[in-house]
Formats: C-alpha cells, sequence, structure tokens
C-alpha cells in the first residue's frame, strides 16, 4: 500500500497511547518461556513480538520469523538450549544476507550444535537443541547488542551460568543494561564490571510475577520529529512513559533539547512541547553508538529543520532490515538533501529548500516509513509500501492521523 501525505499541521495539543516496547516484549517473551509463571501486562502489538510469541509456542519443525531481526539473534539461542528438539530457523530472503556468524560461534564455544543450511556465516540454520556444559565465551564488544543479549537471555538456563567477556569498546551499553536488568527483576542474579558479564544459574525457578512493559521509545522518536517540525507552543502528550527508563532510545529527551523540543514526565506520560526555534547555523553532531535506530528519524528532522548534523556510531545500520546509511543517504537527496556516508557516519548539510511530492522508497524497512512521515509538515509527500511499519508499529497511521497529518 503506498500513501500521500499532504502539506500538514497538527493539532497544537494532541495525545497519544503507544503500545509496548518491542525491545522489552522480545525479551520478556523469551524469558517467560523459560520460566512460565511470568506474566506480562502491556506486550507489544508489532509484527517482531507477534512472529516472537508465535515462534516459541510452535512445535513445527520449520520456524520463520520473516523480517524479525531481533527474533532470530534470540531465537537461536532458545533453540540451542532446548534439548532434545531440532528446528530449521530460517526468514526472509534480507534475513538470508544479515550475518550471524558471530552468535553462532559463540554459542558452539558453549557446545551449542548449529549448522548452516545455504551459506556460511548466515541464516537459515539447522540447529539441535542440547545441554551446553560450557559457561565462558569471549565476543566482540562492538557488534550488535542483540547478539550479546541472546547469550545473556538462556545464560541463566545453562548449568553454570555465564561469564562472558566482550573484547574491547562496548558499543549498546543500553540494551545491554536493558536485558540484564529484566533478569535481575524476575530475581536472576548478574554483575556487568568492566568487560565481563556474568549470569548466574537458577537452581529451582522463579517466582511467579506479572511485568509491565513500558510503552516503545524508538516509536516516539517519530513524535519528537513531528514536535520539533511544528509550530512554536506545539504540544503532545504520549503515554506509557516514566523516566530513568530501561530503554537506550529515551536519550531522546536530552537529544532533542537541540531541536526546541522540551520534555516533561507527568503520572506514566511524557509530554512534549516545542519551546525554541531553532537556529539555522546550527550544526549538530551525535554518537548514536548506544542509540542507532534514532539516526534516522534524527537525520530527516535534521533536513526538516535545514540544519547540518553529523551522527557517528551507526556501524550496526549497514546490516539492518536494509543498508540503513544507503536509504538515508538515497532518500534524503531526493528531497534536495546532501550527504555524505561512510560505513560508520552520516553527514547532513544544510539546506533551505525541500523538493515536493517526492516518493519515499521504504525498503522493506518499518523505521523508514516512519521516520519520514514528519516531513508532511514541511510538504506533500508519498510513502511506499506503508504498511511496512506493522513491523514495530501497527498503529502509526492512524496515530499520525489522529494529531493531524492528513493522509490518503
Amino acid at each position: 500500500m503506498n500513501i500521500q501525505i499532504l502539506k500538514s499541521r497538527i493539532t497544537k495539543s494532541s495525545s497519544v497511547a503507544i503500545t509496548g516496547s518491542k525491545s522489552e516484549s522480545n525479551r520478556l517473551l523469551l524469558l517467560q518461556t523459560l520460566y512460565p509463571d511470568i506474566k506480562i501486562k502491556n506486550l507489544s502489538n508489532s509484527d517482531d513480538s507477534v512472529l516472537m510469541k508465535k515462534a516459541l509456542l510452535s512445535n513445527e519443525h520449520i520456524v520463520d520469523i520473516h523480517h524479525a531481526g531481533t527474533a532470530m539473534r534470540f531465537l537461536t539461542a532458545y533453540f540451542s538450549i532446548n534439548d532434545g528438539r531440532e528446528v530449521l530457523l530460517t526468514g526472509s530472503s534480507r534475513m538470508k544476507e544479515r550475518p550471524i556468524q558471530i552468535l553462532v560461534e559463540a554459542l558452539r564455544a558453549l557446545g551449542a550444535d548449529i549448522d548452516y543450511v545455504e551459506n556460511v556465516g548466515f541464516p537459515p540454520l539447522k540447529i539441535k537443541g542440547k545441554k551446553l556444559d560450557k559457561s565462558k565465551v569471549t565476543l566482540k564488544a562492538n557488534v550488535s547488542s542483540q547478539y550479546i543479549s541472546a547469550l545473556l537471555l538462556i545464560a541463566s538456563k545453562l548449568e553454570n551460568g555465564l561469564e562472558l567477556n566482550l573484547d574491547g569498546k562496548i558499543t549498546s551499553v543500553p540494551y545491554i543494561k536493558m536485558t540484564l536488568a529484566l533478569l535481575n527483576q524476575i530475581g536472576i542474579e548478574t554483575s556487568f564490571e568492566g568487560n565481563i558479564i556474568t549470569v548466574k544459574p537458577v537452581i529451582k525457578s522463579v517466582e511467579s510475577q506479572t511485568l509491565t512493559v513500558e510503552s516503545d521509545w524508538s516509536s516516539v522518536s517519530y513524535f519528537y520529529s513531528v514536535v520539533a517540525l511544528s509550530n512554536l507552543g506545539t504540544e503532545l502528550t504520549l503515554s506509557s512513559y516514566k523516566k530513568g527508563s530501561l530503554q537506550g532510545d529515551s536519550v531522546l529527551a536530552q537529544i532533542y533539547q537541540q531541536f526546541g523540543v522540551e520534555t516533561t514526565f507527568k503520572d506514566n506520560t511524557v509530554t512534549l512541547r516545542k519551546s525554541s526555534i531553532v537556529n539555522r547555523e546550527l550544526s549538530i553532531e551525535l554518537d548514536l553508538s548506544n542509540a542507532p535506530d534514532i539516526a534516522q528519524t534524527i537525520s530527516v528532522t535534521a533536513f526538516g529543520l535545514g540544519v547540518e548534523c553529523y551522527l557517528s556510531g551507526l556501524h550496526t545500520l549497514k546490516i539492518k532490515e536494509t543498508d540503513r546509511l544507503v536509504a538515508l543517504k538515497t532518500e534524503l537527496e531526493k528531497f534536495g538533501g546532501k550527504v555524505i556516508i561512510t560505513d560508520k557516519t552520516l553527514h547532513l548539510k544544510s539546506s533551505e529548500d525541500i523538493r515536493p511530492n517526492v516518493s519515499v522508497a521504504t525498503y522493506n524497512d518499518h523505521r523508514m516509513a516512519m521516520a519520514f512521515a514528519p516531513l508532511g509538515l514541511k510538504t506533500s509527500l508519498f510513502i511506499e509500501d506503508a504498511n511496512v511499519v506493522s513491523k514495530s508499529y501497527p498503529d502509526f497511521w492512524k496515530d499520525f492521523s489522529s494529531i493531524g497529518f492528513q493522509i490518503k
């Protein structure tokens, strides 16, 4: 489905309720499978979480997780310890191009039985579940945090727990800390000192308990962009959010101060207010090593405001749903942007004009569709394959319409 966004103006004061965090939901779904006494509230309704839950409940030999990258990493670890179960874990054609060798080698070092079915280093995988008797493994510290979290999530079920040594400078630390915090919440003992993470084994089980998933901070990024591109005094209130979030993308509150957006927390809501006009001479420089998923949103916000930005720490974007750096450059340049990329940086130069009626390709990437949507406050545009948003935020277009966007 392709849609058109007419040049819009949002309602000056609006509110939106956003579904649970995909990141938290997928971690808790795996933990719930390992420890069935856990109950979950405010679970994400994203495609990724639906696929994760379906895969965990499946008794089929072939488990297809389509485009769900997090599910591929987490399930590779989960099925490795599912003693006596053999599965073929596969996904979409793009998933078969996304590397998984680092995780597979780490699991093999712990004793896992995993084979590549097609190309070495990539899905699909044939996994024969078994008890893993080893407890120490080393991983490069600058890899995707999902590899690290996959190991941590199964660690308490290993006979001797896990000692994970991260070699080098660690990236995406907030996502690692999120995983450890969730383990701690259900009573699993962990430590994170220097470059060594330790997870103790669970001897019996965990206590019966109910955990509530905080709403998704990655989804809030698009509303930060909306407020940044709106008139002074514009406000949006979003729920359910808390100060001191486990989610790395909560750094948005700090980052968007540079785009004139003020953040206020109250009673499990967050209110975003356009409090100042951004100087067009501004040059914004950010290291997004710990929050790479908001790079697309920030780039589009900066372009919409005509300001220069330099983003680093983006080395993981090349192995996402698409090569997000190339995709961003291609689509921003359609609007008249001037973009220089390397394998881990993006430099957007300042500009004054935005070309109208551009058709944005989304590359099977939900974040491309959502990141560009706020430009509808500056010009009319088209979004190709707009349904791709269901991967993380199925209600996105409905919520954008509710605050005043004209969508056809």
